[in-house]
């Protein structure tokens, strides 16, 4: 499309994405807006505040709330201001733990010359991600249209009606190596505003039109050969050497396993369990994972999963958490199950509020313990010093081994002020390997590593912290609910059920409308922000799994409960769902996604939690609308399979064959436990689970699961009903049979 070509060309040469420079910026892809009581008068804002983002309960606002550029929050205040005044908006996007967000803070936002251009020429906005993912959606798709990347902090220049006319993300302040900085751009723009207003106009209309455009899926009927094309395509981007997929970073995708996963599951294909297996093993060795407090940072910026960017954010726990329990249940291997056992640990104890919900993120950024600065990583790189101050001796040099922390450090930081000689610890040398270096037996370098680790991580604890973003988000809690009630069920972890139950009940009374919808954010005390697709789509699937473990109606009526109003709010009678619900603001366009990125797309969720239901609660008319919808996204889907794995998911489960187990018995029975015990620990991810009392249950039962009325117990034990589409093997009340019937091909 025609842009301005200064501009345009501006862009080219200063851009810079979260993601794409070093560890850095992190690469992607309130319902509106009553006046801020931020518009009280300025004698009465809080000590310290100089701008109206004190007000505001995100913290990535919170955090921008002392800079000197007179930020506004998105919302009609905004508007009207930049109407009033023939200002065009400056908007950045970015979220509280985001690296280059603060780097683009420090140079530019908290400097008085650029605050006095912005302040001068633009009406500023300031807008987290997180609490605002429709928002960030339309101006992240305009950033790719322009410049065919995408990133955060996301910059975007629009009309005072909302209409981009240019986006970019990162800028330096200064004019850097050739290239125009952040005050440049802005001198430019201000510029263009006055001489070339009809250009910019111009400009912002085919933007506009092109971002309409963007959204509109390629239909067709996707069929079961698009599952091979799509593991040849994963296998021509798989690295053979370390795991993973091909690109200049390397993402956790834990969707990508899973689908890898469900292909061997179905076909026995050893190349797909081998992509998944060495995948999820580097990662768990690598650099990524925190290998003394648990839990997986935000992605590897080498190929070798070596050093990663160091930010923790919570729905990266809960998809890893499922990937590697279906790993424990395809291949009975231990090590993944420690791996989210570890995982889980770590979310509870330290991703997890006073009420039950869990938090958002750690920063990848904290000050160096010497007081002297900050930097990335700082909170949990090590010398073999600062090991050897802690575990003194041969175990200290054990420990360094183990953990690959050697003189010089392993890793050259981007940043000219971030200290040299540090190493990020990831397994460098296996328990056998340090027996045969140290002449220790294999059981003392264990009780070394593990007394060795306890220390360190109450040493790493007294160091200063990252920040923590503490609000708590419906749908990344959704997640984490359906990843713990899941785990807690195969892994037979009770305290983690108990923590996905309680959670769910905070986000019910916190969280829910008295209608049944919902609402996006809660923080302080305070819920707000309508919800949106992604919240709908996860809480249904959340549920679901929180039901498969507990067997509990109320979580199965909120699944279903919400499932309706997810159709009804945000389904689209052409096919798929829209991001927003109908009553939702009017942005500059209603979009839809469906490309799986770190997250799974709200559309593919929907997809496969209508599926699970259908099948559970024999809903035709959730399956109607789970296959209306893959059918919208076919032929997008067919173009490019590996940016749609869990929409291939969803393709898998559609396909069938799928499992549904019926067992009849009392739920505290030996029996019944140990034919409970027998179908978690298999992998069947197509499976729907309905335990029976003895009596046949409620009405209310039978009306939500009619596939479990009418199923009589046999012998007064308890009775396994194994069912393959809805047609069931003769019931058995022997474990040993039950598990032939599921086996049996």
């Amino acid at each position: 499309m025609k842009i301005l070509a200064p501009i345009l060309l501006l862009a080219l040469a200063a851009s810079c994405a979260c993601g794409k420079k070093g560890r850095g910026p992190e690469a992607s892809r309130e319902q509106a807006a009553e006046p801020s009581p931020a518009s009280a008068r300025r004698a009465e804002w809080p000590s310290g505040a100089k701008n109206r983002l004190i007000f505001e309960k995100s913290p990535y606002l919170s955090q921008h709330a002392d800079n000197p550029v007179d930020w506004y929050p998105w919302g009609r205040e905004a508007f009207e201001k930049a109407k009033k005044e023939d200002k065009p908006i400056f908007l950045s996007i970015g979220y509280s733990t985001c690296h280059w967000c603060h780097v683009m803070e420090r140079e530019s936002f908290m400097d008085g010359d650029v605050a006095g251009i912005l302040n001068d020429h633009f009406v500023s906005i300031k807008l987290d991600r997180e609490e605002r993912p429709d928002v960030d959606h339309v101006y992240m798709t305009a950033c790719q249209i322009m410049t065919g990347s995408g990133g955060w902090p996301l910059s975007v220049f629009l009309t005072p009606e909302q209409r981009p006319f240019f986006a970019g993300t990162y800028f330096p302040k200064e004019d850097r190596w050739g290239r125009p900085g952040f005050k440049t751009l802005l001198q430019r723009i201000a510029e263009a505003w006055k001489t070339d207003r009809d250009a910019l106009l111009a400009d912002a209309k085919q933007l506009t039109e092109a971002i309409q455009k963007d959204g509109r899926a390629s239909e067709g009927e996707l069929k079961k050969e698009v599952l091979d094309s799509a593991l040849k395509a994963f296998a021509n981007l798989y690295d053979e050497t370390y795991g993973g997929f091909a690109g200049r970073h390397k993402f956790p995708r834990s969707i990508v396993h899973e689908f890898l996963m469900r292909v061997h599951g179905r076909t026995g294909d050893a190349k797909a369990l081998d992509m998944a297996e060495k995948t999820l093993g580097a990662m768990r060795a690598g650099g990524m994972y925190d290998q003394l407090g648990g839990g997986f940072h935000r992605y590897s910026t080498d190929k070798k999963w070596l050093v990663p960017h160091f930010e923790k954010m919570l729905y990266d726990q809960a998809l890893l958490v499922r990937a590697y329990v279906q790993a424990h249940q395809l291949t009975g291997k231990k090590e993944y199950a420690d791996t989210a056992r570890e995982t889980i640990e770590f979310v509870l104890r330290d991703m997890t509020s006073k009420e039950g919900g869990f938090l958002s993120a750690h920063d990848a950024d904290s000050d160096l313990p010497d007081g002297k600065g900050h930097a990335e990583g700082a909170f949990y790189v090590w010398t073999p010093a600062q090991v050897k101050a802690v575990v003194p001796g041969d175990e200290g040099e054990i420990l360094s081994r183990a953990f690959g922390v050697i003189e010089g450090g392993n890793y050259e930081p981007v940043e000219e002020h971030e200290p040299r000689g540090n190493s990020v610890m990831h397994v460098a040398a296996t328990v056998q390997e340090l027996a045969g270096e140290f002449k220790r037996s294999p059981d003392e370098i264990r009780q070394i590593l593990d007394e060795g680790t306890r220390k360190l991580l109450e040493a790493r604890n007294k160091r200063p912290w990252p920040h923590l973003d503490d609000k708590i988000l419906t749908d990344w809690n959704a997640l984490m609910i359906g990843a713990m009630g899941f785990a807690g069920a195969v892994l037979e972890e009770p305290r983690y059920v108990e923590a996905a139950e309680r959670a769910a009940r905070f986000l019910m009374e916190k969280l829910r409308k008295p209608d049944g919808r919902w609402l996006h954010r809660y923080k302080g005390g305070e819920a707000g922000i309508d919800a949106f697709l992604d919240d709908y789509a996860y809480l249904v699937e959340g549920f679901f799994l929180l039901h498969q473990a507990t067997q509990k109606l109320e979580y199965l009526r909120v699944a279903v409960r919400t499932a309706e109003l997810m159709i009804e709010d945000f389904g689209d009678v052409r096919g798929g769902f829209f991001q927003t619900a109908e009553s939702g603001e009017k942005l500059v366009a209603r979009m839809k996604e469906a490309y799986d990125g770190a997250l799974p797309s709200g559309n593919a969720v929907a997809t496969l939690a209508l599926l699970r239901l259908a099948d559970l609660c024999s809903r035709d008319d959730f399956r109607k609308k789970a296959e209306e919808t893959l059918r919208h996204f076919a032929g997008t889907i067919s173009r490019y399979e590996v940016g749609y794995p869990y929409h291939l998911c969803a393709l898998d489960a559609m396909a069938g064959p799928n499992q549904e187990i019926v067992l009849v018995g009392d739920p505290g029975d030996a029996t019944t436990r140990e034919m409970l015990r027998a179908v978690r620990r298999r992998f069947m991810p197509n499976m729907v689970l309905a335990v029976v009392p003895p009596d046949g249950g409620t009405e209310d039962f039978k009306t939500l699961i009619p596939m479990a009325a009418g199923r009589p117990m046999q012998d007064q034990k308890t009775t396994a009903y194994v069912c393959e589409n809805y047609a069931c093997q003769a019931p058995t009340t022997s474990i040993q049979e039950m598990v032939r019937q599921i086996e049996r091909k």
